[in-house]
C-alpha cells in the first residue's frame, strides 16, 4: 500500500467528520512514519514499510480485543471497529495452502531435511510480509511430520 493512499484517506475522513476512522487511520500513518524513520527513508516510505506497519497495528488491536475485559463493552467495540477500519489497508496475506505450495516448490530441498528450525530460518525472509507467521509455522509443522 502506498503513503499517500493511506494519508489521503485520513484526510477524507477528517473532511466526513468521522472521528473513529480518522483516528485509525492516523494511527497506521503514524506507525508507517515512525518504522520509515527507523530505517532511515523518512521522505520517501516504501509500501513494504508501509504494510509492515499496518500489520503490526492489526496484530496489536487483535492482541488488545483478546485482553480486553467483557465487562467493558463500548471499548471492546472501539477495538473492533478500530480493527474493520485497519483491515481495509492490510496486504492480502497468502492462505494455509499458498503457503505450502510455495515451501514445496522454492524450498523442497529444505524441507526434505525435516528440521523445523533450519526450514524457519529459511523461508521466513521470502515470506515475511506475505503470510502470517501463525500460519507459516503450522505449515511448516504439517510438511516435518
Amino acid at each position: 500500500m502506498e503513503f499517500n493512499t493511506l494519508h489521503k484517506a485520513m484526510v477524507e475522513a477528517m473532511k466526513a467528520h468521522d472521528k473513529e476512522r480518522k483516528e485509525s487511520i492516523s494511527l497506521l500513518v503514524s506507525a508507517a512514519k515512525k518504522l520509515a524513520i527507523d530505517n532511515g527513508c523518512r521522505d520517501n516510505i516504501p509500501d513494504d514499510l508501509v504494510d509492515q506497519a499496518v500489520l503490526k497495528e492489526i496484530k496489536t488491536v487483535k492482541e488488545q480485543i483478546d485482553t480486553c475485559p467483557a465487562d467493558r463493552t463500548e471499548l471492546m467495540q472501539q477495538y473492533t471497529n478500530r480493527l474493520a477500519v485497519m483491515e481495509e489497508f492490510a496486504p492480502k496475506l497468502l492462505s494455509a495452502e499458498e503457503v505450502e505450495a510455495v515451501l514445496t516448490e522454492k524450498f523442497a530441498d529444505v524441507v526434505a531435511t525435516k528440521n523445523k528450525g533450519q526450514i524457519m530460518k529459511t523461508v521466513m525472509p521470502e515470506l515475511k510480509g506475505k503470510a502470517d507467521g501463525k500460519v507459516i509455522n503450522e505449515v511448516v509443522a504439517k510438511l516435518c511430520k
